[in-house]
């Protein structure tokens, strides 16, 4: 369920199809984002889970897997 709620994001952020992202996806390397991108796909994030993730956890986040991850460990 995070991983569909996560494409649509990223679809939305970077106008891609979200059928290329995939949990093994870069957010930087596979799909050409850059930082402010990657910031629009945080605040996204945080807006749709109704979380708040820390500035240093959000540096760690490459790959979608990395912010599925991160969100599950907030929301518990």
């Amino acid at each position: 369920m995070e991983l569909e709620k996560l494409q649509k994001i990223i679809a939305e952020v970077l106008n891609v199809d979200s059928h290329e992202v995939t949990m093994e996806t870069t957010f930087v390397e596979d799909l050409g984002a850059d930082s402010l991108d990657i910031f629009q796909i945080i605040m996204g994030i945080e807006e749709e889970f109704d979380i708040e993730i820390p500035t240093e956890e959000a540096e760690k986040i490459v790959s979608v897997g990395d912010a599925v991850e991160e969100i599950k460990k907030l929301i518990g």
